[in-house]
């Protein structure tokens, strides 16, 4: 084989790999599935960066769910490289004048796929978002050491409440966000445009097959948002299932877990890690035991109670992410995605 044809197969190869990993990142989490990032490609460097015109102006004036979104799909753009048998040498906003640029990875020398990361790279489409009640307890206790490193291991921290107190308080906290939000015509706006109709075509958003049509109530419980807008849509009812759970003398909907991601600072850099560990923790969790996590941002987005929060239950650490991670009750919630020709432009 000559050195030209060692050559178009090496760019084959990188061509791919590149590809199947844009393909496993846009499978990250977003707020309202807004999916706001885009991915420059240049021979083996992948540049992810945050498409601001999909960022939530009255949710997200400074783009922090923005950047933890991207973060999220940098974590799984990073894993699947590694996965895929390549090392991910990643430059995190390599250029202060261009801070769109989130992130440059190129890929590096080959490698034998890790095991963890071959595992975390399978649950990629098996991770979903989950809106409603969860089967008892919620994640196994044994779980939670390993969710904890995963956390630690991209930077930031997990706290779980554990405390009856903190839990009602975090719920509480979440009722009054939602309540002031929906008060709000520019957040009610903004969240009725990322809840498409039933039988829209649009690849983003929160569609009603996303959310349940009802579910349980929970203690201590925490509102979701309403994305129906009073007109019921959303995937099949779970009372039939609920009402088995009773009949069968089963573990009745619980919460789940409650559980907080928080970093030191508050900065840019911060919130693209929150998001990488928020991504790697959702697939560990994925992987192992078939969990779902529930988002709570409300709070977070309203400042007097994000800053209530990281100084009663955080020890002044910043909080980035409110979930709860549990067994999901009821039917499995699809989502959707744009294709990687959407997102992906090439470079010269």
């Amino acid at each position: 084989m000559g050195t030209a044809d060692v050559g178009r197969e090496a760019a084959e190869e990188t061509a791919r790999i590149v590809r199947k990993a844009v393909e496993a990142a846009v499978w990250a989490p977003s707020v309202h599935n807004t999916q706001p990032w885009t991915f420059g490609v240049r021979g083996s460097r992948v540049s992810v960066r945050a498409d601001d015109d999909r960022r939530l102006g009255a949710a997200d004036p400074r783009g922090r769910e923005m950047l933890i979104s991207c973060g999220a799909a940098l974590c799984t753009l990073r894993i699947a490289i590694r996965a895929l048998g390549r090392e991910a040498e990643t430059d995190v906003l390599p250029d202060p004048d261009r801070p769109h640029l989130l992130a440059d990875v190129r890929l590096g020398t080959r490698t034998p796929g890790d095991e963890q990361d071959l595992r975390l790279y399978a649950a990629v489409h098996r991770r979903r978002a989950h809106r409603g009640a969860f089967r008892g307890a919620g994640a196994p206790p044994s779980l939670l050491p390993a969710l904890k490193r995963e956390v630690e291991q991209e930077g930031a921290q997990l706290i779980q409440a554990v405390e009856t107190h903190t839990q009602e308080a975090l719920a509480g906290l979440t009722r009054v966000a939602e309540h002031v939000q929906r008060l709000d015509p520019a957040h009610a706006g903004e969240a009725a445009r990322w809840a498409p109709v039933p039988g829209s075509g649009r690849r983003d958003g929160v569609h009603e097959s996303a959310y349940p049509a009802g579910s349980p109530r929970t203690e201590p419980d925490f509102p979701g948002r309403d994305f129906a807008r009073g007109h019921g849509w959303g995937a099949q009812d779970i009372a039939d299932e609920v009402q088995e759970v009773h009949e069968t003398g089963g573990t009745r909907p619980g919460t789940g877990v409650i559980l907080l991601i928080t970093t030191p600072g508050d900065t840019p850099r911060d919130w693209i890690r929150a998001g990488q560990a928020l991504q790697r923790m959702l697939l560990r969790a994925a992987s192992d035991e078939g969990l779902a996590a529930a988002f709570h941002t409300q709070a977070l987005e309203i400042p007097e109670l994000r800053d209530f929060i990281r100084a009663r239950f955080c020890n002044g650490r910043y909080p980035q992410m409110l979930l709860r991670l549990g067994v999901p009750l009821g039917p499995e919630l699809d989502s959707v995605r744009r294709p990687a020709d959407a997102v992906i432009s090439e470079e010269f």
